[in-house]
């Protein structure tokens, strides 16, 4: 109990612990922020790293009370200690299994909770599950969303008739958005919900467009298309080779594609709580040096790169309100840990973004005539051990 209290002590935020015998431990000076309620002894007995702690609040083993905000004061003072099982379990998702099969795996693992789960927090009028572009500060997770929609839809300089693939389609927001402009959409989509949500949007609309259950990296299109677009997808594709490779079959010469993510500043540098609750298999936030390399290498002039970390700090502080206040809705349909668990990726995320220990970027990348130069492996090695210098 004492090494709670002292790490609740050292973050500076006023706070109260009580005990499962009643008992209240104030630390801190000033009114308390937030409280941590202990329910069980056990959870006094867990090691007080980030998904014990995690772990606890899943379970219900410890309770959290009050300002969310103030609680993730105390993540940046835990050690975040990666499981044996699960350091194993991540190198033989990301070496010895095809990455197809694992992309099916996570996605099923996470986007199955059924449309209305997702759309309790998301925007009302796109449902997007990535962040959007606010002009500022007070503006709407709707209007974010319609920004976001018009930057993408400038950046590829897209134009009626033109043919653009959307990979992961969410909830067909680009369908709708682009496609009511005259530009035929290919979705493409691991997830069932998803496929019936934007089927049933090019049904009653009407708009030109199909979509697939289908994997990009699978995606063999009967001609090249005009435009790519991928939003908070590539975390899902941490293969940045192969990825680009297929980006450039799939592009036409001088074509473009919009990319957006949340990103790390290393590859596959994921916490050990997100790993275990939220995204299953090889999920890394994107590592923006390793794509811009790729992206060159394979032929592509990058023509914009821009951060968007306030952007996506902005969205998820959103979604973790609006989740909140759906509470007892997600509580009733899914359950009280599924609640617990997404409330801290939340949050947390939310977090992270503020304390740059997570940022986000979107980069605009235009196909040339040839492809490469990409350097032979004796050629990267003598670039890397020179770097070494």
């Amino acid at each position: 109990m004492r090494a709670l209290a002292r790490l609740l002590d050292g973050t500076g935020v006023p706070c109260e612990v009580v005990l499962p015998s009643g008992e209240a431990i104030r630390c801190g000076e000033g009114p308390p922020r937030f409280r941590v309620v202990v329910h069980s002894d056990r959870a006094l007995r867990r090691a007080f790293d980030e998904l014990a702690l995690g772990a606890a609040y899943v379970e219900g083993e410890i309770d959290l009370e009050g300002d969310m905000w103030s609680i993730f004061e105390v993540r940046r003072l835990l050690q975040d200690r990666a499981r044996l099982g699960q350091v194993l379990g991540f190198l033989v998702n990301l070496l010895l299994i095809p990455a197809t099969r694992i992309n099916r795996r996570s996605i099923d693992f996470h986007y199955t909770l059924g449309d209305d789960f997702y759309h309790s927090f998301t925007d009302t009028r796109y449902h997007f599950y990535s962040h959007g572009l606010f002009r500022s500060e007070d503006e709407t997770l709707e209007e974010s969303s319609e920004h976001k929609l018009e930057t993408v839809f400038s950046s590829l300089r897209l134009q009626p008739g033109m043919r653009l693939l959307d990979i992961g389609g969410g909830w067909g927001g680009m369908t709708r958005y682009c496609a009511s402009r005259g530009v035929h959409v290919t979705s493409l989509t691991l997830a069932q919900d998803s496929f019936n949500y934007i089927h049933n949007i090019l049904d009653t609309t009407g708009f030109p467009g199909e979509v697939r259950l289908q994997d990009f990296l699978e995606h063999q299109p009967e001609k090249p298309y005009d435009a790519i677009v991928i939003l908070g997808v590539i975390e899902h594709i941490p293969t940045y080779r192969r990825f680009c490779a297929r980006v450039w079959e799939c592009l036409a010469p001088g074509g473009r594609i919009y990319m957006d993510a949340s990103a790390s500043h290393e590859k596959y540098e994921v916490g050990t709580f997100t790993r275990k609750y939220i995204w299953h298999g090889s999920h890394s936030f994107m590592c923006l040096q390793d794509i811009v390399q790729e992206f060159l290498f394979h032929g592509f002039a990058v023509e914009e790169v821009k951060r968007d970390t306030r952007d996506y700090e902005l969205t998820m502080r959103h979604w973790a309100e609006r989740f909140d206040a759906a509470r007892d809705f997600i509580v009733k349909g899914w359950g009280e840990k599924v609640y617990r668990a997404f409330r801290l990726y939340l949050w947390g995320g939310t977090h992270a973004l503020h304390a740059d220990t997570m940022q986000a970027y979107h980069l605009v990348a235009r196909r040339r005539e040839e492809p490469g130069p990409r350097p032979g492996l004796l050629r990267r090695t003598g670039n890397f051990l020179r770097g070494l210098k």
